[in-house]
Order: structure tokens, then sequence, then C-alpha cells
């Protein structure tokens, strides 16, 4: 690049757009406890008492909140800082779309639940990813997960996606569906729809990085009744409703684009991503795809709890 360009070598990468990045032999760590803490000075909870979990589980909020309104131009403020957060901090992805749904018109109900998140970065400043060397072939393993009808004012589902290359997380996403389920297996399917269309991009991807042919990609969903119907050509009175659009999963699987595999509940990865976890399982990713082992690691300790 120097014969190129005008560059001076500076060393090592240790500080890119808020994300400082720590190398060693050991791997890269990734984290943005600086831009967290600037969050929380900024909210004014630089001194505030820790919470273990980032929101409560089985909470559920509307936009018809009864509670009195709150300043929307913090909350936006708080809410927008916390969305670039999520670079490196996964655990809290559901908690921060969620309270993103209740920017149009914030209430004092929201903004609790809004300082609860951030209690909860302030007890996990020095959380981040670390990267490390694949002792073999890395392959591209995803996990796909869904709740039904989560939001109360539209119920509409929670899409869940995690994508990991080897034993590194790559790529994560926690976004409400854009259509209402009339059952479980329609909103897993339509999760896994949606990863399947981000499985492929990430294999081509890989696939013109390493100049080869893109890969079969293994997607993991914890719904048999969705894995079938991503094999099964027959529509049949439970599934012909589901729009065809999401049968794009069927066609990769049949192509040998997408392979997908159950997994139990207790080992999806994607949980995480789609509603509020107790304090017990919260502390199993904090201590497994934060900064340390690897997804198959996590998976067995996952499955023992």
């Amino acid at each position: 690049m120097k014969k190129q360009f005008k560059m001076t070598d500076l060393g090592l990468l240790s500080f890119y757009l808020g994300i400082e990045v720590k190398q060693s032999s050991d791997g890269i760590i990734l984290n943005q406890s600086a831009y967290a803490k600037r969050i929380l000075d900024k909210a004014g909870l630089g001194e505030c008492n820790p919470c273990h979990i980032p929101i409560e589980p089985r909470l559920k909020l509307g936009k018809n909140s009864s509670a009195p309104p709150t300043d929307q131009t913090e909350y936006r403020s708080i809410v927008g800082s916390l969305r670039y957060l999520v670079h490196t901090r996964p655990d809290i992805v559901y908690a921060v779309r969620y309270v993103s749904r209740f920017m149009e018109s914030p209430t004092t109900e929201h903004l609790a639940t809004l300082k609860k998140i951030l209690r909860y970065v302030a007890g996990s400043l020095t959380l981040g990813y670390r990267f490390i060397q694949a002792t073999s072939e890395p392959r591209l393993v995803g996990y796909s997960d869904s709740d039904m009808a989560g939001d109360i004012d539209t119920r509409k589902s929670t899409t869940g996606m995690f994508f990991f290359l080897g034993p590194n997380p790559v790529c994560w996403q926690s976004n409400k569906q854009k259509v209402v389920a009339l059952s479980t297996c329609e909103a897993e399917y339509i999760a896994a729809a949606s990863a399947a269309c981000q499985g492929v991009w990430l294999a081509r991807l890989l696939g013109e990085l390493r100049g080869e042919e893109a890969r079969c990609v293994e997607l993991r969903i914890d719904n048999k009744s969705a894995i079938s119907l991503s094999k099964n050509p027959v529509l049949h009175d439970r599934s012909k409703h589901i729009d065809t659009r999401y049968h794009y999963l069927r066609e990769c699987v049949e192509d040998g684009r997408i392979m997908t595999e159950f997994i139990c509940s207790a080992g999806q990865l994607a949980d995480i991503l789609t509603k509020g976890l107790a304090r017990a399982r919260v502390a199993i990713y904090l201590k497994f795809p934060m900064a340390t082992e690897c997804a198959s690691f996590m998976t067995e300790q996952l499955m023992s709890e």
C-alpha cells in the first residue's frame, strides 16, 4: 500500500471510531469502554449502581402508556448513542432495539427501562469481543430464533440471528418482523428465511475473499416444524398462508446453499436477541461469546444450565 499511496505507518491499530482494539498473541479484543463511559456521563449515571441484566424477562411495554411523558430529545439522544454501542455488545442488542420502538412518544416508564440498560452497561464497561485463531478451517454457522407476538401494539414477532465464523462471532441482528405470524412455526420460519438471506450474503463475501465458490452455510434452528417446512415442498393447511417471499429458505435448502439443523432451545445462541433473559442465562452469554471461548463450548454450557 505504501507504494501506491502516501501514508505513514503508526503501528498496530489501537483505537478507531470509538472502538478500542487490543492485539496480542492470544487474539484481538474489541470493546467500547471509553465510549460507554461517555454515554453514562451524558445521562448522569456515571456513578450509578450497576445491575446484572439489561432488560427484565417478560417485560411488555406499549406505545399507549398511561405514564407521564418524558423529554423526547434526551431519550432519543441516549438511545441513539446506545445503538452505536451494540457494534461490540450484542448482549444489549435486543434491549436497545426494544426501547427504540418508543422514541416517538417516550414516557417515564420507557425511560426507566432505558436507565436499566445504562445501569447494566455501567456494570460491564470492560466487556468486549475476542477474536481468536481457528484451529482448523473455519466454517460459517448461523443461529436463528424468534419469539411469538412479542410486540403488544402490533403483535409482531422479533427475529434474532447470530453468525459465527469458526469460534468467532461476525454478525448479529435483532429486528421486528414485518408481518404478524399466526403460529410459532411461521415466526421461526420467517426468522430462518431472514437468516438465510444474511448467511448466503456472508458466504458469497467469504468466497470472494478466499477466491473460491461460496460454501454451504449451516443454520441452526430450535423449531422442528420450521425445519420440516424448509425441506418439504408440499404446503399444508398450517403453512399455506405463509407469504411466498419467505420460501426463499426452501430454495436455498434445495440448492445446497443452506443446511438447516435442529438445536435444542437451551443451546440456541440467538435467544438473547429475541427476548429478555434471566440473570443466570445472561451470565453465561457474558462469559463465553463475549471475549472468551468458542460457540460450541458456550452451547454446552447453556445446555447444562
